[in-house]
């Protein structure tokens, strides 16, 4: 099912996110749907999206889906930066569609979660996917791209 993805200003994507428990696994199956369904919808609607975090529609969890090669979800997640070397780069985002923002990331990361099965799983990440990672985690704790915008300048609007 579509849902409504929650947009910048809402007080609800400032929050952070719950761990997942083991028993709750089964009955987040469900929002794991909805989720891939958001990204598509986005991607439909605005020609972008490949990840989207729980909280922005609405479920305190810590819980991320990833839709690039093939559907990842990611439940929670522990990142951890490999160096210093980091890259600018123009950053959208599916709560504020229209925004591009300016941010400064990390080049590659070590991400450790639990896949859909609860089996632990460790995946390298650079680049692009790098940044998209650490976009979404962002998210969990209740950080937004505009909040960690370069400079008061940092922000386009897209047309």
């Amino acid at each position: 099912m579509e849902r409504e993805i929650l947009l910048l200003g809402d007080p609800r994507l400032y929050e952070i996110a719950e761990e997942v428990k083991k028993e709750e696994l089964e009955s987040l199956k469900p929002v794991f749907t909805d989720m891939f369904d958001c990204i598509k919808a986005i991607r439909r609607d605005y020609g972008f999206g490949r990840a989207i975090a729980a909280p922005q529609i609405g479920v305190r969890k810590r819980l991320i889906c990833i839709l690039t090669d093939r559907p990842y979800v990611i439940i929670n997640p522990a990142l951890e930066f490999l160096g210093d070397d980091t890259m600018e780069l123009m950053d959208d985002c599916m709560s504020f569609p229209n925004l591009w923002v300016r941010v400064r990331r990390y080049r590659h990361c070590i991400l450790r979660y639990r896949d859909e099965n609860w089996l632990e799983q460790r995946m390298r990440m650079d680049d692009e996917m790098a940044e998209l990672i650490q976009h979404e985690y962002d998210h969990l704790d209740g950080i937004l791209a505009t909040m960690r915008a370069i400079d008061n300048k940092s922000f386009v609007m897209r047309k």
